[in-house]
């Protein structure tokens, strides 16, 4: 498991107060970062497949609306530009039938569930084209700031190392020197 999608998962269970399955296996090379759900909700579960795509680099940080091509993707220069795309996330993350499959397994059907992508800002035209396609934009710098507010007001010892470490880098920006 990458250290971004650790980082969202602790977001989901300590933020959020989700319930998280991560890395999902599935037939061929693909794979399903997160799924969380919502038990609290009265009504209905609340489910979400969560796929991370954090980069800082400067010319791929941002997730765009570019179009998506397979064949770009398999060429070694243009791969890192192909998965900072919208249509990326949606043809090789989020409608790929190995994944759609895997994701019945565990009751998420079409329309009961929402997609989500975590990255380090978004283009204008991406965030409006994923509204359009019901996909959820969580922007991974804000999450860290969430987690940060949470933790720096719970005392609680964590076990988990991803939320032990967060919490203790939000306690010490509090540390003014002596």
């Amino acid at each position: 498991m990458e250290t971004t999608e650790k980082i969202v998962e602790s977001y989901c269970r300590y933020v959020k107060q989700l319930f998280t399955i991560p890395n999902i296996k599935c037939k061929g090379q693909y794979e399903i970062d997160l799924l969380a759900i919502d038990t609290t909700s009265t009504k209905k579960l609340q489910r979400y497949h969560i796929e991370c795509g954090v980069s800082i680099s400067g010319s791929y940080s941002k997730l765009t609306a570019k179009r998506f091509s397979e064949k770009a993707l398999k060429t070694r220069n243009k791969q890192a530009e192909q998965r900072r795309t919208l249509g990326y996330f949606i043809q090789r993350k989020f409608n790929v039938t190995e994944v759609t499959s895997e994701l019945e397994k565990y009751g998420f059907v079409q329309g009961n569930y929402q997609k989500v992508i975590v990255t380090w800002g978004v283009t204008p035209d991406a965030k409006a084209l994923a509204e359009k396609k019901n996909i959820k934009i969580w922007d991974f710098r804000k999450l860290l700031h969430e987690i940060a507010e949470v933790h720096k007001n719970h005392k609680t010892y964590f076990t988990d190392d991803t939320a032990r470490t967060i919490q203790l880098f939000a306690k010490a920006t509090e540390y003014r020197g002596l």
